[in-house]
């Protein structure tokens, strides 16, 4: 019955972007809709039969370390100023991070003014001619979690996560602007041993970017936990839309190797995928071992290096490892934080020279 409500209840909201949506729509302006190709090793643009390289920008927070929720609704001109931007630069794919917090207004209750924001961004993004990575239930600002979402046993906070992501679908089911939709950034299932206290890993700069889906084990394998929550979620976007592709972005010690695990194994969990998401900051002098990780999520879906930047190596470190990588990737997305290279050129810190290197390289190696 809760299904059946949100449907209902999106209903509505769906025919009058529909309705906003034939408005505007002139004869070249539609955007080819992407699905995996026959060999399950890259990606087409379904009308045409054209290969298609996901080439794009993590638009995870602007320059201020604001997250898009932070702004969308205030400043607008600004999030059109930053697609423009990130197209000039040779992007295709732009990623996003919606909050489940504000997203869910209550464990059964979608929150639809961001809904109806996520729609206007989907219309944006079908104008610029971009394809969005729409990457859900981000806990990333912990005073944007709400109390009753943290205190949810296991699979009430799964069905939440449902929730989130059967609102969304019924949003952008019928926009070809979307690329896929990814479960979560770098989920964990707890280790076997003792159950975790915090639903949330350490932050870095500031921010939650992982988080657990099960605090504890109870005997179950992790990957089998992994392989249920992914097709848990999954089905509820189905719900809504069968057509866009799934995915969920993976830390490079997902492998099935010694040591650190997150227990999101490749081959255990790619039958649930569209294909496989991971994230690799490759080190200096090791990139032959960054290659080697990256071969680990080659099981028989394309892969997507969805995170990377010259984090610890150079540009041109980093430059090489995109060469060597192709044959095994079939696309790459780096990040944007809301500044051109000019307004970089000059810099003075480490981080903005660091980050002018990488738009440079950006625009070099971008497909033609």
């Amino acid at each position: 019955m809760l299904s059946l409500s949100i449907a209902e209840a999106e209903q509505p909201a769906r025919r009058a972007i529909q309705r906003r949506e034939s408005a505007d729509q002139t004869p070249d302006a539609g955007l080819p809709w992407i699905k995996v190709a026959p060999d399950r090793r890259g990606f087409l643009l379904a009308d045409t039969q054209r290969g298609f390289i996901p080439w794009g920008f993590n638009y995870d927070h602007d320059e201020r370390g604001r997250l898009i929720e932070d702004y969308w609704f205030d400043e607008w001109p600004k999030v059109e100023e930053d697609f423009d931007e990130m197209k000039q630069l040779g992007a295709n794919v732009v990623r996003v991070h919606l909050q489940l917090g504000r997203f869910m207004e209550t464990a059964d209750a979608p929150n639809h003014k961001s809904l109806d924001q996520l729609a206007r961004l989907l219309k944006l993004a079908e104008r610029k001619r971009l394809y969005l990575n729409l990457t859900g239930l981000g806990c990333y600002q912990k005073r944007d979690v709400p109390a009753w979402y943290d205190q949810l046993a296991e699979q009430d906070r799964w069905d939440v996560q449902a929730r989130f992501w059967e609102a969304v679908a019924a949003r952008a089911a019928d926009s070809p602007a979307v690329f896929c939709y990814d479960l979560m950034n770098e989920p964990l299932v707890a280790g076997a041993a003792g159950k975790q206290a915090n639903w949330l890993a350490p932050p870095f700069a500031g921010k939650h970017f992982v988080q657990y889906i099960a605090l504890e084990t109870r005997d179950r394998p992790r990957h089998e936990i992994a392989r249920q929550w992914i097709a848990h979620l999954a089905k509820s976007i189905r719900k809504h839309d069968r057509r866009h592709l799934i995915t969920v972005g993976l830390v490079p010690w997902s492998l099935d190797r010694p040591g650190l695990s997150s227990g999101f194994i490749p081959d255990k969990i790619a039958g649930e995928l569209d294909f496989v998401a991971m994230h690799i900051y490759p080190e200096k002098d090791k990139l032959d071992e960054a290659l080697d990780i990256l071969r680990g999520f080659a099981v028989g879906k394309p892969v997507v290096i969805e995170e990377m930047f010259p984090l610890r190596c150079s540009a041109d470190e980093l430059g090489q490892f995109i060469d060597k990588s192709q044959g095994i990737a079939a696309g790459w997305i780096g990040f944007y934080w809301g500044k051109t290279p000019d307004e970089y050129r000059g810099a003075k810190t480490v981080g903005d020279r660091i980050t002018l290197d990488w738009l440079k390289l950006f625009e070099k190696k971008r497909p033609e």
